[in-house]
C-alpha cells in the first residue's frame, strides 16, 4: 500500500515555478544560439566551421534541472523541468515565431535533442530509481 504525497508547499512550488522557467528560457537560449559558427562574428574566426556550443550547455544544465527538481521538491515531480525543455526545443523548433522553422536541419539539431534529453532521462530515471528504492525500504522496514 502506497502512503499519497502530501501537497506541495508553497515554497515548492514556487521553486518548481523557478525551474520550470529555467528550463523554458535554457531551451530557448540553446536553440536559438545553436547556429554559431566560427565566423569572427560572435565567435572567434577560424574556418567558418560550426560550433554548437550550446549543446555543451544543454548536456550539463539539463540533468541539472532534472536533480534539482528530484532534491527541493519531490523526485515525481522532476520530469517537469525535461519536458519542458523538449518541448520548448521542439516546438518552437519546428513551429518558431511567425511559423519560421528555428531548429536547423542537420547534425547540430540531433546533437541538441540527444544532448539535451538522454542526460536529463538518465538523471530522471536516477533520481526515481532511488526515490523508489528508499520508498520500497521505507515500507518494508
Amino acid at each position: 500500500m502506497t502512503v499519497p504525497s502530501p501537497p506541495l508547499t508553497s515554497r515548492q512550488r514556487l521553486l518548481l515555478a523557478l525551474l520550470t522557467f529555467d528550463a523554458f528560457l535554457l531551451g530557448l537560449l540553446e536553440l536559438f544560439f545553436l547556429p554559431l559558427r566560427l565566423d569572427g562574428i560572435v565567435l572567434p574566426k577560424l574556418g567558418d566551421f560550426p560550433m554548437p556550443v550550446t549543446v555543451v550547455l544543454a548536456v550539463i544544465t539539463t540533468p541539472v534541472l532534472v536533480r534539482t527538481t528530484a532534491k527541493v521538491v519531490r523526485p515525481s515531480f522532476s520530469v517537469i523541468p525535461l519536458l519542458v525543455w523538449v518541448l520548448v526545443v521542439l516546438g518552437m523548433g519546428v513551429t518558431g515565431p511567425g511559423g519560421d522553422l528555428v531548429l536547423i536541419q542537420d547534425w547540430r539539431a540531433l546533437l541538441l535533442i540527444g544532448g539535451g534529453a538522454l542526460p536529463g532521462a538518465l538523471a530522471l530515471g536516477g533520481g526515481l530509481g532511488s526515490a523508489a528504492k528508499v520508498a520500497k525500504g521505507v515500507s518494508s522496514g
